[in-house]
Parts: structure tokens; sequence; C-alpha cells
């Protein structure tokens, strides 16, 4: 079939995927993957080679995973009425054909006469692993379950897709719903000039407001939302983003409390019809907590060591609050946190992170930052020239030149070609930095395509991956200047891309960032070091008009300002993660007028005091309840990933932040290795131990408590 869906090419035309085109193609993927299944599940057990079963399953829905890696990537960043339909018409298909796997009964077998043999002995380290880890997927998946169990443990997979899918499109509709468009310049005090002018740009796109009348339009999406919680003097204007920021998925036609309590059950059904005592244990028996009682105490342990230094925090603001406002301390309103605590924050180290932007051009930082890592890597980073097809338009025969040029999904979707030291192309990826009303929140990376290293007498398949995120975008002539905490967004992103890049493990599902949820946050975040360091940071953060780096009086009060609030911001962490933890371990799933309340009653001791009461975030809560698995009872994979970073950055900090030789061992013990081994081996590769919570606490500064 002649399908732009199916087309493995490395170089992908996106201007061809058509919404009609979806269904086709995966019935057609669908199709072939089956065939290859049952031709694996029809052999006789005599003879059976690892090769014949393992292998060809291995295979068998590589290109299915191809062609819906496309539908799903665009649905993320140009959704339309269209393409959500044919989205949601194969969404089924395609969860069912993949929950039916572990479930068919010929196939475990086939596989299970193999384990059986003693050929198994004799298969290489990597080999083993991906016939134990295959094992261990189907048995946690139901192969062993009666018949009866297999044929509702498949509708689960369905009625979970399709739930989880509706909460994430609510999230999306729900925040692009809302708009506020001001005509009175005098709300806007305290707004940095760039953040008004993008306001009167934005206004001026949607129709609002001439030039000799200007309005501004402020929205829910971050770039737009943050400084207003942070500077605007005019505490109503903070007052109404502010409600409707809470608001989304939870009111109609958007509301996703109903669909949470679905989730839960349906979860909670799950893990019980494969025998575990909740969602939690679930989940986490592969990954390195184990279960759910282990990573609770993870999680109330570093409450404790905290709770202390939190509790300070929140005292030191409300005063602050109260000497501005000549009134007796009493707790703030939630829409006061951001904005009282920027003031504090200036106040204490008379530092103003806007200073910061000038130095944080985004294309100067995305290059510093491709030069570190050629650094301490040993690899080669180059742009490549694209080029928009825009489909809706005719199309004009193409000049050579524009022939060269690799097709993007956007105008302003950026390619890069990643080369190893002997030039040869380890793989490639896209660059898509800023918000969109088609384009899903937040920042994530993800793969298109998993390569793998030569075999004997063959070629490196290549690697290609995307990173995405919702910046701050340019305005007119100026570049995009980012925050700080922006450039860590790009840093940790591109930290999960070098993870799928340099994987070097020759069996795909075993490479990349093909591993368990609390570890694959380590090469993420250790990334977001180098954002700290004056030697790296001098790569990079130059003044974007003359070219001078950060000043070192800016600089000192950036490091001194660091651990600002550092409590406040790890208990948030804590509090989504027990919330999210304690969710899933109830056999029980709160009733949407129950939420809240459950929510209150889970998170005592974990968060701010206010005089209003804020809804919790679990409306909106994308990474817990917008897929079928995701971060569900494993958001504290960030907190425990952190412990990772923080411990293994310790050797860069002793050895050389630069040092090629450490980034050597990271990329060969680490980065390359994917699933290849369990993961706390990986880390005790590289640091010659155990992982040491002390290196977090000093990092943040919180090791008094």
């Amino acid at each position: 079939m002649n399908n732009p869906f199916l087309d493995t090419t490395f170089h992908i035309r996106w201007s061809l995927l058509k919404p009609e085109l979806v269904a086709p193609a995966i019935e057609e993927a669908l199709r072939e993957a089956q065939e290859k299944i049952d031709a694996v599940a029809g052999q006789k057990e005599a003879g059976i080679t690892f090769e014949g079963s393992f292998l060809v399953l291995e295979k068998a829905t590589e290109n299915l995973g191809i062609a819906w890696g496309k539908v799903s990537h665009l649905d993320s960043v140009c959704n339309s009425p269209d393409l959500r339909a044919a989205y949601h018409k194969m969404l089924p298909k395609v969860v069912e054909f993949f929950a039916r796997i572990p479930l068919n009964e010929k196939l475990w077998s086939v596989l299970k006469a193999y384990d059986a043999l003693e050929a198994k002995k004799t298969l290489s380290p990597i080999e083993k692993r991906f016939l134990t880890e295959t094992m261990a997927d189907f048995r946690e998946q139901g192969a062993d379950l009666p018949a009866n169990k297999k044929e509702r443990l498949r509708s689960l997979a369905q009625e979970l897709a399709q739930v989880t899918q509706k909460f994430s499109e609510n999230v999306l509709d729900g925040t692009n719903a809302f708009e506020l468009v001001v005509r009175d310049r005098g709300k806007l005090g305290g707004l940095p000039a760039r953040d008004i002018e993008q306001a009167r740009l934005d206004a001026r796109r949607k129709g609002y407001g001439t030039e000799d009348d200007p309005q501004w339009r402020f929205t829910l999406h971050m770039p737009s939302l943050l400084p207003v919680m942070k500077f605007a003097h005019d505490e109503r204007f903070r007052k109404t983003l502010w409600e409707a920021d809470v608001a989304v998925g939870r009111a109609e036609p958007h509301d996703n409390l109903a669909l949470i309590g679905q989730i839960l059950a349906l979860r909670q059904e799950k893990a019980e019809l494969l025998g575990n005592r909740h969602f939690a244990d679930m989940v986490l028996a592969r990954r390195m907590a184990k279960n759910g009682a282990t990573t609770l105490r993870f999680i109330e342990d570093l409450h404790g060591r905290i709770e202390k230094a939190f509790e300070r925090e929140n005292k030191v603001l409300e005063e602050f609050k109260a000497k501005e406002a000549d009134t007796p301390p009493e707790s703030l309103e939630p829409w006061e946190i951001a904005f009282s605590s920027e003031r504090l924050r200036r106040e204490k180290y008379d530092f103003d992170e806007e200073e910061l932007r000038p130095y944080f051009p985004i294309e100067q930082v995305i290059n510093g930052m491709f030069q570190i890592a050629e650094t301490i890597f040993g690899i080669d980073l180059e742009e490549k020239s694209v080029k928009f097809v825009d489909s809706s338009q005719n199309r004009s025969p193409e000049s050579s030149l524009d022939a060269e040029k690799i097709e993007v999904w956007h105008p302003e979707v950026k390619f890069y070609e990643v080369k190893g030291a002997g030039g040869g192309l380890l793989g490639a990826f896209y660059a898509d930095w800023h918000p969109r009303e088609s384009k899903r929140g937040g920042a994530w990376m993800n793969y298109l395509m998993t390569g793998r290293p030569p075999s004997s007498g063959g070629k490196r398949e290549p690697h290609l991956g995307l990173i995405c995120g919702n910046l701050t975008p340019s305005i007119n002539s100026q570049p995009a200047l980012l925050t700080h905490h922006e450039v860590e967004t790009i840093f940790h992103e591109f930290g999960h891309l070098l993870h799928h890049i340099l994987g070097d493990v020759e069996i795909k599902s075993l490479n990349g960032i093909n591993v368990p949820w609390d570890f694959v946050e380590l090469p993420s975040q250790i990334m977001e070091n180098w954002c700290w360091d004056r030697e790296s940071l001098d790569l990079f953060a130059r003044h974007y008009e003359t070219g001078e780096t950060i000043p070192d009086a800016l600089f000192r009060k950036m490091i001194e300002a660091r651990n600002f609030q550092s409590a406040r911001k790890t208990m948030r962490q804590l509090a989504f993660s027990k919330m999210d933890l304690e969710l899933h371990m109830s056999p029980t799933a709160p009733k949407s007028d129950d939420l809240d309340s459950r929510v209150d009653a889970i998170l005592q001791g974990y968060q701010i005091p206010t005089k209003t009461k804020p809804p919790s975030i679990i409306g909106r809560f994308t990474h817990v309840f917008a897929d079928s698995t995701g971060y569900a009872a494993g958001y504290y994979s960030y907190k425990w990933a952190e412990v990772l970073d923080a411990d293994a950055f310790t050797r860069f900090l002793k050895e050389g932040i630069l040092n090629p030789e450490v980034g050597r061992e990271f990329r060969e013990k680490i980065l390359s290795r994917g699933n290849s081994a369990p993961p706390e081996q990986l880390f005790r590769d590289f640091m010659g131990r155990e992982p040491d919570l002390q290196a977090l606490l000093d990092r943040e500064g919180l090791s008094a408590g």
C-alpha cells in the first residue's frame, strides 16, 4: 500500500500525512503485524529457535509502532477536528491489538517452550535480558490468566485508552477555551515590557485592537499565564487568571472529574485481575522502587526531612506580605503566592530573574547546549535545512534546492543530525519549542524510530526523535528570550533525547529510553546541572545585543537565589507524588464530588496554607490521567531520579564540569545501555556504589532540615 503513514523512510513527508489516510494505514499495519505474530504462534515447538520466536516477535510490531507514532505525534502538535476523529476511530483497534498479544495462548506456548530449553543458556547477555524481560512482560499483562479474565483485560485496555484520551482532550480544549482581553493599559502594571508586547501581538493576531488603539490578550498557556501571576500588580487580574486556570478540567463541556473516578476504578480492576492488591504495586513491581509501600516511605522520608524548612518558608512569606500590607501575618490567597514570592526574592537577593532573559536567546542556548554535549559525550550536532509544505495549499514543483531540504510539520520546527566521533550518523531529531492552540501543553521528548548498532556486515540504523515545548516566543525582530527555568526545560528534554539517540543496544525494545520510569528521568535531570555552572553558562549565556557574559554580580545573585523556597518547591513535587500514589493504592475510587476532600486528606502537611482553599490539580493532571498508565503511580519518579542525578553529577563536580572522560563513562555506562541491564546495576557501574540521598539535600540547601 502506497500510504505515507506506512513509509519507513527516515525523513518523514509530514505534508502527506492527512487524516483520511490514518485508517487505511493503521488497518494495513495491524494486518501485517498480526501475520508476523501468527507465524510465530503457529510454529511447532520442536526445533524452535530464539531468532524464530523472540526476535521475530520483537520486530513484528515495528512498522505499526512507526505508523501509529506519527498519528499520535500529529495529534499532539497539530490537533484538528479531522485528525482527532481519525485518531479516535483507530485508537480502540490499536489498543486492543497490543492488549491481545500477551493473551495469545498459542504464542505464549511457543515462548514458554523456548524458555524451557537448555539452548537459552547459550544466548548472549543482551538476548538473555530480552528473553527475561519479554517473559515478565507477558506474565505482567495476563498471559497466565484464564480465558474469561483475558477477555475482560482486553476490554479494560480499550476503556482505559478511550477515557484517558478524553481526559487529555478536555485539558487541551479547556485551556484553549479561555482568553482575557484587556483594554485598559493601566491593568498591566508590573508586567515586563516584553510580556506586554507579546500580549498585544497576540491580541492583534486574534483581531483585537488596532495599532492606534491596542488591546492585550492573555491565555492559560504558560508563557502568557506565568508572568501575570508573578508580576502583575493588579490583584483582580491575577485572581481572574488563577480562577480560570484551576477550573481547567472541572467545568462543562470539559469536565474531567467523573472521568478520574472511571480511570481509577478501571486501573484497580486491572490490577486485581493480574493478582495485585492495587494499581501501584502492579506498576512498580519492575521499577527501582518495587512496590507502593517502598515508594510511600521514600516520599514520607523526604517530607520529614524538609517539613520544618517548609514551615519556616511559609511563615517568612506570610510575614513579608504582612509587612508590605502593614497588617498582621496571615495566610495568603493562592493568587498572591507567586507575586509575593517574587517580591520577597527581589528584596532578599536584589535579584530579578527577568534580568537574565537577554542572556538566553533560544538559538544561542541551543548552540551552547550542543557544544557542551559535543565536549563531554564526543558527538557532533548539526542543524539541517528544513521546509514547511502547507498541505492545504496547491503544490508547486520543488526546486532542486528545496528538494534537498528536510520537511517539518510547522514553520518553526528545526531538524538536527547527531554524528559520532567517526562521522557516522547516530540519529536525528526535530525540535518544536513554542506554543500553539493546536499543540498540547508542557514539554516532552518522544521518538519516531528506534535504531540499533551495526550487526555483522550491516550498517547502523539511526534513531529519530523529537523534543517539544511551550516556551517564550520571539517578539517582532527580537529573538525568543528565555527565562532560566525555560533554559532548564530545554536541557531536560535534550537529556531524554540523548538517551534515545545514543542508545547502542542491538535489540530495539531494550534500546534508548525504554527503561523503568523511575530511572528514565536521570539522563534528563542531570543535564539541568549545566545550567548553573559558570564555566558551562559562559558557553551560551551571552547578551543577545552585546555578546557579554552574565555579569559577576548578577551571576552571584542567581546562585544565591537558587535555593530560594527550595523546601516549598520540593514539597510541591512530594504533594503531587503522594496524591498520585495514594489514589492508586486505594481499592476504592473516590466519587467525583468527593475527589477534593479525598485529596485534602491525603495531603495534610504537604500543602501551602491559604485563605481560599484551591481545588486540587487533579482535573488537569495530565501526567497521571492522560494515558492508560503514563506517570500513574509513578509521579514520584521525578524526585527519585533527582536523587540519582544529584549524586551522579558529583563526579562531574569533582573531576571537571566539562570532563570528556567522565562524560564518556556516563555515555557508555548509562546513556548507551538502555534497558540492557537493571538500572541499579547501571548506576553502580557509573558511580561504583549505591545512590546517596545526601547529594540532593546538599544541592537544594536542605541538609539542615
